[in-house]
């Protein structure tokens, strides 16, 4: 995969890229503690089936550039997205593939701009309607238990504390995330990606936009609205049932919001299932992209 650099506004974006040039777009999200490599093995499987397969590096992380307004909320998350999609230039509807954060922001990108997307594909976080279900059905428990499971969003609240920390907490959180895991290819591309003190605050600041709504900026209003949405293009969602961040019968509740068969649970995978089952991941995303659009121009992944 190669890297390519666009400017969006004042902000620098790297991003991964591979496939044809004239194929249509592919657009994957990472999310944390992580980088566009992770996509590295579903990327070439897009490739082979038409796609030009761009995943960029959020903002923050290097060699993305810094926020130039200071922001990390979800809805610039948004914005960015819709932005790289749009100054990439093909005129044909992208297919959107989003993990963790990035599911957040695909979420929201698919909700604030239809028309740019023409399938969503989701990972390791559900629809955040997710929360009402739960609660309709009274899953007291369940919600109590995800927010044990969730402790190390209020940890990264606190300023300096949380920076200092943030190279012992990442090979945990991946271990803990994904039991059985050797993430030792992994941790060190995080650690390169947040290699400053203030690429450290812009990751950790994802997490204080999220909960301290002071921080967030009025510009991106209906963008961070957007990510409660439900995008009403065909949507898939993923998930391993081992998952150690997000846990799985929390996922499961997607498929209270979502059609039959449009969830599914990766069995022995954790919370980085694009990694740790690749295969599984890609035979799944594929499926679905046949049904959603047979007769496409992308080429079949031979079964």
């Amino acid at each position: 995969m190669d890297t390519q650099h666009l400017r969006l506004g004042g902000l620098d974006v790297a991003y991964l890229t591979t496939g044809p040039d004239d194929g249509p777009l592919a657009v994957l999200l990472h999310g944390y503690p992580d980088t566009a490599w992770s996509w590295r093995h579903l990327a070439p499987v897009l490739a082979d089936r038409g796609y030009r397969v761009v995943a960029p590096f959020l903002r923050g992380y290097a060699p993305t550039g810094l926020a130039p307004d200071g922001s990390y909320q979800s809805g610039a998350l948004v914005a960015d997205a819709v932005a790289l999609r749009r100054a990439l230039g093909d005129g044909r509807p992208a297919l959107l593939v989003g993990h963790d954060w990035g599911a957040v922001a695909a979420y929201g990108a698919a909700v604030h701009a239809p028309a740019l997307w023409s399938r969503v594909v989701t990972m390791a976080v559900p629809p955040l309607g997710f929360a009402a279900v739960a609660l309709r059905r009274r899953r007291v428990g369940l919600v109590a238990r995800q927010l044990r499971a969730s402790w190390y969003m209020l940890f990264q609240q606190l300023p300096g504390v949380s920076e200092a920390a943030l190279p012992r907490l990442v090979p945990r959180l991946w271990a803990d995330w994904s039991p059985g895991y050797d993430a030792s290819a992994e941790v060190p591309r995080v650690l390169a990606a947040l290699d400053s003190p203030a690429r450290r605050t812009a990751a950790l600041r994802y997490y204080r936009a999220w909960l301290q709504r002071w921080r967030q900026l009025p510009r991106y209003r209906r963008e961070e609205r957007a990510v409660l949405g439900l995008p009403t293009h065909p949507l898939l969602y993923l998930y391993g049932t081992d998952d150690g961040c997000v846990r799985p019968e929390v996922s499961a509740l997607a498929a209270e919001l979502l059609p039959p068969g449009r969830v599914v649970a990766i069995p022995g995978a954790g919370h980085f299932l694009p990694l740790e089952a690749p295969d599984r991941v890609a035979e799944v995303v594929a499926a679905f992209l046949d049904e959603a659009a047979p007769g496409s121009r992308g080429r079949r992944t031979p079964r």
